[in-house]
């Protein structure tokens, strides 16, 4: 009986959450994003310039170039930007989806941002895996803005029917309220049939390959829990973990890396490049192969040292860059861009309805975000991680070679962010013990960081 009180208090609390965070950021997913048309946009290694739409692209082509050097640049328009950046997919707090085991929790509102962003940067990755940078989903022109009155008004709604129903000592009605816009139909097409296979593996129920419910189990060695904060560095383990564990053929191609104390070891990733494959071995699995890094790294102490932004806008002008899981403190946000002073992300603050992905057809519209926003650099957490996409070993040795400009050190700064070096890490760590097995320096957690 206790627990059937607790169990009711704890849904009471959720939806109180989730009404409250829907009122609380909607009206900034509505607040319109204002762009330069002087100042070049990058998003994901491409450079968007408005002025291109009523000048000459070679009048503009120089101020994108000292970022996107001995690169192919994309020169477009406001409405090429629009499509690439509704292209990415966005994953952000959703409510009344499976109870995750071992908790009353059934929506991960108020405490889910951090492995949200996780997965948006995981999902850009496995999009370049199997779409290619250059794919634009079909619809991404055809979705309306957020509109903020009806969907905090279904908000409140839901809440005073749930209230209402505890009372009666009735179960609430469950939402079937579809997406905003249409539903598509089922595309016989490869690209469409494997847009949705990566929404469907971060699905929002227990048998997704990296939804919520499988990275809070994962996290379970790492000490986390449904309702716990998951940091920047711990989500990127448990990332890695997913994917390792991942069953579905598609994914069994790929591995993820994750820096050890803000050091890549180069021949680590190479390993894992050239190792053979499960499974059948196949031309097509062979080709299939991918490695993506993480490396979690702090950029200052309290605040992030203003002498790093210009090296977060050179990590994110590269082709290879998968974006930055960060944010603000205690408020994570999927940094994919920039432009001037301020960054571009997507924001996973928000309450959406729970999503069946195993229906035909399922509706793809909350996947995708319509509205990018924009933060001042100043803001920026020091806490966060960085993902590279790397298909084989000549990419990653010309990721290598890209990355290492953009770590120089200014003159102010005395440390790179983070370091390649060849070699495996149990080279390194066996260096570091003595004639009796013995460490010679302390040794540190994957959680743990050098303040620079």
């Amino acid at each position: 009986m206790e627990n059937n009180e607790r169990d009711d208090v704890e849904k009471l609390k959720s939806m109180f959450l989730s009404a409250w965070h829907n009122v609380q950021y909607s009206w900034i997913l509505k607040t319109k994003t204002y762009f330069s048309r002087n100042s070049p946009v990058f998003l994901l290694g491409k450079c968007y310039h408005f002025k291109a739409e009523e000048a000459s692209v070679e009048s503009v082509a120089g101020s994108c170039s000292d970022k996107a050097s001995e690169r192919k640049l994309v020169i477009g328009s406001v409405v090429e930007f629009r499509r690439d950046f509704a292209s990415r997919i966005w994953l952000t707090y959703r409510e009344q989806f499976p109870q995750i085991q071992g908790s009353s929790f059934t929506s991960d509102c108020g405490w889910g941002c951090t492995l949200r962003t996780g997965q948006m940067l995981l999902a850009q990755g496995l999009v370049l895996h199997l779409l290619g940078r250059d794919w634009t989903w079909s619809d991404a022109l055809k979705m309306d803005g957020l509109d903020t009155e009806s969907w905090t008004a279904s908000a409140a709604r839901k809440l005073v029917s749930s209230l209402e129903s505890s009372f009666q000592g009735l179960k609430p009605p469950e939402s079937h309220a579809p997406a905003p816009g249409r539903a598509e139909e089922a595309s016989t097409d490869l690209n469409c049939v494997h847009h949705r296979k990566i929404v469907s593996w971060f699905a929002d129920c227990p048998a997704a390959q990296i939804g919520v419910h499988r990275l809070i189990e994962l996290g379970h060695a790492s000490g986390k829990s449904a309702g716990d904060w998951y940091g920047p560095a711990v989500v990127a383990h448990i990332l890695r973990k997913a994917v390792k564990e991942a069953t579905d053929p598609e994914l069994q191609g790929i591995t993820v890396y994750v820096a050890q104390d803000c050091t890549v070891y180069s021949a680590d990733v190479i390993d894992s490049l050239q190792k053979p494959a499960q499974g059948p071995e196949t031309e097509t699995r062979v080709d299939r192969k991918a490695v993506i890094i993480l490396i979690p790294v702090r950029l200052g102490g309290e605040k992030t040292n203003p002498e790093y932004f210009d090296f977060v806008k050179g990590i994110l002008s590269l082709e290879y860059c998968i974006g930055i899981i960060g944010g603000k403190p205690k408020q994570a946000y999927y940094f994919v861009g920039f432009q001037d002073d301020s960054l571009i992300y997507m924001d996973p603050h928000y309450c959406q309805s729970f999503v069946d992905v195993s229906m035909n057809g399922f509706p793809l519209e909350s996947f995708h975000c319509p509205s990018p926003k924009k933060m001042s650099f100043t803001k920026l957490d020091p806490s966060c991680t960085i993902g590279f996409y790397s298909r084989s070993v000549q990419d990653f040795e010309k990721i290598s070679e890209e990355i290492s400009k953009v770590l120089k050190p200014s003159s102010k700064e005395k440390y790179p962010a983070f370091t390649f070096v060849k070699g495996h890490g149990r080279d390194y760590e066996q260096s570091e013990l003595t004639s009796e097995g013995e460490p010679r320096h302390p040794q540190y957690s994957s959680g743990d960081f050098v303040l620079l």
